[in-house]
């Protein structure tokens, strides 16, 4: 039997360019629990600002009601945004979250929605999951609110989600915790959802590769090794010496499993950083550079230009205007290099 019989209203606010996928998947399995129990137990709108259709990113358009046209507070909020966080700070949003705060609705971030709960100063002393590509962004913009790399996080009134996949996870969760756990598996079967994951799994398994491949134990500790270290720089050696490797056998695992030397892998991973606190930050280029370990940012730029096809200050705006389909944040194909 159901643990409580009263609807649950739920509020989507969409952002321009949000994600259709963490949207649709958070709403589905709350379609499907309806459908099950042949009951309205959950209830939603679409908003956005100004109402009408609204695309997301890949191009899909929903229509949605203004803001301003929500008749009653509800019992969840959800913000869902992807694209340019930074751009989402306008007053009528920021001030319906507040009031929904000071009514003690649930608000939940999808994708990069933490960003906006943020930007209305609503996660002080909370703990947060955002999408891991907008990770460094987040911390850089918000360095008093703890970032975790997890599907998703609830913390007191304020719930986060990294997006994707994960949002129907969260979805479950929100069916379990009000409806029982037999609602929840009935629902996460209907949409051939294989299992609820917890919020505390880590967005990318440390073990396997969606497609089946498995990534050499000690290449993958190198590898954490440089994503760890993306400011205060090491040298192959000292990554080598930390896994008990020469120099030469970690060259030979990154050539043989990524096609690229040690060092150009870690000078990639560095510029992606780097591209990520361009394109979704305010930050000026040159702490950009010192945040990603460069020491002269007239190198951090031509390295810039080789990998992306642009300057960093190009990027700044060619990089924030979403196109659809765009499923890696590269701007042109990689320039070839040597190693």
């Amino acid at each position: 039997m159901p643990h409580d019989t009263s609807t649950l209203r739920i509020a989507c606010i969409l952002l321009p360019s949000f994600n259709a996928h963490a949207t649709v998947a958070f709403v589905d399995p709350l379609r499907a629990a309806n459908y099950l129990q042949a009951s309205h137990l959950f209830r939603w709108q679409f908003l956005s600002l100004a109402g009408g259709p609204l695309s997301a990113s890949n191009g899909m358009l929903v229509d949605t009601l203004a803001l301003e046209q929500l008749g009653h507070t509800p019992d969840v909020t959800v913000v869902s945004s992807s694209w340019t966080p930074e751009a989402h700070r306008q007053k009528p949003l920021l001030n319906t979250l507040r009031a929904h705060a000071r009514s003690n609705v649930v608000l939940c971030g999808l994708d990069t929605g933490a960003f906006v709960l943020g930007f209305a100063g609503l996660l002080g002393g909370h703990r947060v999951s955002v999408h891991y590509e907008h990770i460094d962004a987040f911390q850089e913009l918000f360095a008093d609110v703890q970032v975790a790399e997890e599907l998703y996080t609830i913390d007191r009134n304020i719930v986060t989600c990294c997006g994707g996949s994960a949002s129907a996870d969260l979805a479950l969760h929100l069916i379990q915790t009000h409806y029982g756990i037999d609602l929840a598996n009935a629902a996460a079967r209907y949409i051939f959802h294989d299992r609820l994951r917890s919020g505390s799994e880590g967005q990318n398994a440390p073990l396997h590769e969606p497609v089946g491949y498995t990534v050499n134990p000690k290449l993958r500790q190198a590898i954490v090794m440089m994503e760890r270290n993306l400011e205060n720089v090491l040298s192959i050696p000292e990554i080598a010496g930390a896994i008990n490797l020469s120099q030469r056998q970690l060259e030979r695992l990154f050539r043989r499993d990524t096609g690229q030397s040690a060092a150009r892998y870690y000078l990639d991973a560095r510029l992606d950083r780097a591209r990520g606190l361009i394109t979704q930050t305010d930050l000026r280029v040159v702490q950009v550079a010192v945040s990603c370990g460069f020491v002269s940012p007239v190198h951090f730029s031509r390295a810039y230009k080789r990998r992306f096809g642009l300057s960093p200050r190009q990027d700044r705006v060619a990089g924030r205007v979403p196109f659809e389909f765009r499923a890696f944040p590269m701007h042109a194909a990689k320039a070839p290099h040597p190693s």
